[in-house]
């Protein structure tokens, strides 16, 4: 199995002159696959996107007819309505359109209307996304802890196919398959954290770093007991290629502006600068990397905290030599930690950081705080 722990981060913007800049990232779609059993003129096999609601058979499959409700105020699923009276013997399963209202309440009043799976048809070409729950506030009733059936999101097209047919009475069976949606090549389950070394900006990195230190313990067992596989990844941006000569490019980047990191008191005069956090990151990273290398992973969290308590911005201990300090404590090979590293000032990609930015690929701009997760409610 696999899953991803993912940690909001804010990223503040840098200066105007970077609110032109497009930042891509790519984020985990967990997805399931569905075969169309009949009828036969509609056999085939699609993915679908799981919802992070509810609880999907994983390892297992569920084979059901579809029903679209062909009353256009019942087709979005966002009021209650009845679909027990269906002549189907076999497990229903609603498909309703996107739009309108969250997710997780379509998903919920099909439930209570008594179907086994909910498909959300897309309304917009686009590659598959997570439909995510909405925020406490928003879930006054506490339904999305009851939710108890799996759900779905399919591409536009292939709803559009299902649709059409469901409207003319076919009687289409599904079956939805969930064996080979998280990845367990080894029987372990993988997980990753996306973080950052930097301790000033705020509660944002406190709650972080409360995260790591509280669950470091379990995550050590963890690895070390071979029940898990984990991954930390960190967040860069470049600098646009005609600001790279800027005062800013300059002390936020390393490599000739291709990785960078907001200042972070947010004052370009003082304190630490963005290529400082970018630079600790690009350490942090290699020190999974030569750890993982040795069948140490675990000592990443070690060095993490310790880093965290010892090298802190807040005790203007942040730097290179309270690092290899660090390191020597846990017995890690500086030497090798530095060649992973590479050189920060050489004007060619980082390999290391470059697969972390190949592995962003949530469009956004940086007019706004960037998070490290897609939400997608409606």
């Amino acid at each position: 199995m696999g899953f991803v722990i993912i940690i909001s981060m804010n990223l503040m913007v840098w200066v105007s002159f970077i609110l032109l800049v497009s930042v891509n990232g790519r984020f985990v779609v967990e997805k399931s696959s569905i075969s169309v059993l009949s009828p036969d003129n509609l056999r085939s096999k699609h993915d679908s996107a799981i919802g992070n609601f509810g609880i999907p058979d994983y390892g297992g499959t569920l084979i059901g007819t579809i029903v679209y409700p062909s009353d256009k105020s019942s087709s979005n699923g966002c009021n209650s309505f009845d679909v027990k009276s269906h002549s189907s013997s076999a497990p229903i399963f609603l498909l309703l359109d996107r739009g309108d209202c969250y997710f997780a309440l379509k998903v919920w009043n099909a439930q209570k209307a008594g179907a086994a799976a909910v498909l959300v048809a897309d309304n917009i070409d686009e590659p598959l996304i997570t439909m995510d729950s909405p925020e406490e506030s928003s879930d006054s009733e506490g339904y999305i802890d009851k939710i108890k059936i799996p759900s779905a999101l399919i591409h536009r097209s292939f709803g559009e196919t299902l649709k059409k047919a469901s409207l003319k009475g076919e009687d289409i069976m599904i079956k939805l398959d969930w064996t080979e949606s998280m990845p367990h090549p080894d029987e372990r389950v993988e997980y990753e954290l996306w973080t950052n070394s930097n301790d000033e900006c705020g509660v944002r990195c406190d709650d972080q770093m409360n995260f790591v230190k509280n669950f470091k313990g379990h995550a050590q067992i963890l690895e070390k007991g071979g029940f898990t596989q984990f991954t930390p990844h960190y967040i860069t941006w470049y600098c646009p290629e005609a600001f790279i000569l800027s005062k800013q490019c300059k002390s936020q980047c390393i490599n000739h502006g291709r990785y960078c990191a907001p200042d972070p008191e947010q004052d370009f005069g003082k304190g630490y600068e963005g290529k400082d956090v970018v630079v600790e990151n690009l350490r942090q990273l290699c020190v999974h990397r030569v750890a993982n290398e040795s069948n140490r992973s675990w000592v990443w969290w070690d060095y993490v905290t310790d880093f965290h308590i010892r090298c802190s911005m807040k005790e203007k201990r942040y730097s290179k030599e309270c690092a290899e300090d660090v390191m020597n404590s846990l017995e890690l090979p500086i030497e090798k930690i530095q060649k992973c590293m590479g050189d920060p000032e050489a004007d060619v990609d980082n390999p290391v950081l470059k697969i972390e930015q190949d592995l962003q690929m949530m469009p956004t701009t940086a007019q706004y705080v960037v998070q490290v997760f897609i939400v997608c409610y409606v």
